[in-house]
């Protein structure tokens, strides 16, 4: 199978920039094309009341947003590779999983959590594997970074 299509889920952390290195990498290489995307969560949102307050932060996260696929941009352009971005609202699993159909391969961070914290948490990267109709390469910190 060619990849000439990468959906890079961003969320402008610093573990998504690893994946974000590995998806530019991976792309420069086969001649693939990148769509960054940014789910704002629209569950953070769901039972509030929308003043100001919310419409401030709403605000702030769209602007995160846009700067964390704006940053997936710039380091493709370092390296040739074209990338468009996309900020959507939704539910972050169920946005990338509806979203995987229209790509070739998935590639994203995690935190790498496990035992307790991830049963409490939840993750996103491996509801997005289960569910994808898309191949997910699920990246984590380098070796060397772990602590």
């Amino acid at each position: 199978m060619a990849f000439k299509s990468i959906l890079v889920p961003t969320d402008g952390s610093e573990y998504t920039k690893f994946a974000v290195k590995e998806a530019i990498d991976l792309a420069a290489a086969i001649d693939a094309k990148i769509t960054a995307v940014y789910v704002l969560d629209r569950a953070l949102f769901s039972n509030m009341p929308m003043d100001t307050a919310v419409l401030n932060v709403y605000t702030v996260l769209e602007k995160e947003g846009k700067e964390a696929v704006e940053y997936v941009k710039a380091e493709g352009k370092k390296r040739g590779v074209e990338v468009e971005t996309k900020v959507v609202e939704g539910t972050p699993v169920k946005t990338i999983v509806e979203m995987s159909g229209d790509y070739d391969l998935i590639v994203m961070g995690t935190l790498g959590r496990t035992g307790f914290s991830k049963l409490m948490l939840g993750s996103v990267a491996e509801k997005v594997v289960r569910f994808s109709s898309s191949p997910v390469l699920v990246v984590g910190k380098p070796a060397e970074d772990r602590q």
